[in-house]
């Protein structure tokens, strides 16, 4: 199967360069997602189990463009603002991946795009054809 880019439709792929998603073969890697709804707005201001399920319903809207669902995510990555908010995050992550439980990280950092961004996800599938 050739490569195949997943838009967002957002103005910015273009200008930075990425795709909302990839698929190379039975793979397909989900680019960082934040939890902005479908209007461009951000989900959960100042609530970062909101945005984190926000975030997780991006990434499975991606997915399914590619023709994968979270059932075949494989691996999360969790960048954070505040660890300390770690359980919170991780109790919104495991209520959709409690049966999956893909290999995950979750990292502190210092800025995420937007300061009133608490989270932002990075997810890879495997189909496993």
């Amino acid at each position: 199967m050739p490569r195949q880019n997943i838009s967002s439709g957002t103005a910015w792929e273009p200008i930075v360069g990425y795709s909302r998603a990839v698929r190379a073969g039975d793979y397909v890697h989900v680019s960082g997602t934040t939890a902005t709804g479908a209007d461009g707005a951000l989900v959960g201001l100042n609530d970062v189990a909101a945005q984190t399920r926000q975030s997780l319903k991006n990434i499975e809207a991606a997915l399914g463009q590619a023709g994968a669902t979270l059932a075949q995510v494989v691996r999360t990555r969790i960048y954070v603002l505040n660890i300390a908010d770690w359980e919170a995050i991780g109790r919104a992550h495991g209520a959709v991946f409690g049966e999956i439980r893909p290999a995950t990280s979750m990292v502190e950092v210092s800025r995420l795009i937007a300061p009133e961004m608490l989270v932002e996800i990075e997810a890879d599938a495997w189909l496993g054809r």
